[in-house]
């Protein structure tokens, strides 16, 4: 199984980006997604997460009404919309799937993609 995040880059605050994790070599339909970051220094905190069909979803405090995670089964594909990003919220970010919910510990993780949020 492998996981391959993209959609990370350079942003000004306030803007957006999408990121995706497309999952390749297994079908990942009944497995929750997962989507994680790591600052410079920082230890990595989870950030988002959705259940098998996507009725299902928790976000960290710091980003409740600014991210929205999502998932598209017949792609095998995981979504983070960022909007009104802040310099905060620059950091390494992780996609990641588990086959349990509420989502304890996952099985496969992507490499990541780089978010840097600057003026």
């Amino acid at each position: 199984v492998q996981l391959q995040a993209s959609g990370g880059g350079p942003v000004q605050p306030g803007g957006s980006l999408r990121l995706s994790c497309a999952a390749s070599g297994y079908n990942l339909n009944y497995y929750a997604f997962g989507w994680f970051r790591q600052a410079p220094g920082k230890e990595r905190e989870s950030v988002a997460a959705v259940n098998w069909s996507g009725n299902s979803k928790t976000y960290a405090e710091s980003v409740k009404g600014r991210f929205t995670i999502s998932r598209d089964n017949a792609k095998n594909t995981a979504f983070l919309q960022m909007n009104s990003l802040k310099p905060e919220d620059t950091a390494v970010y992780y996609c990641a799937a588990g086959s349990r919910w509420p989502a304890r510990d996952y099985q496969y993780w992507g490499q990541g993609t780089q978010v840097t949020v600057s003026s």
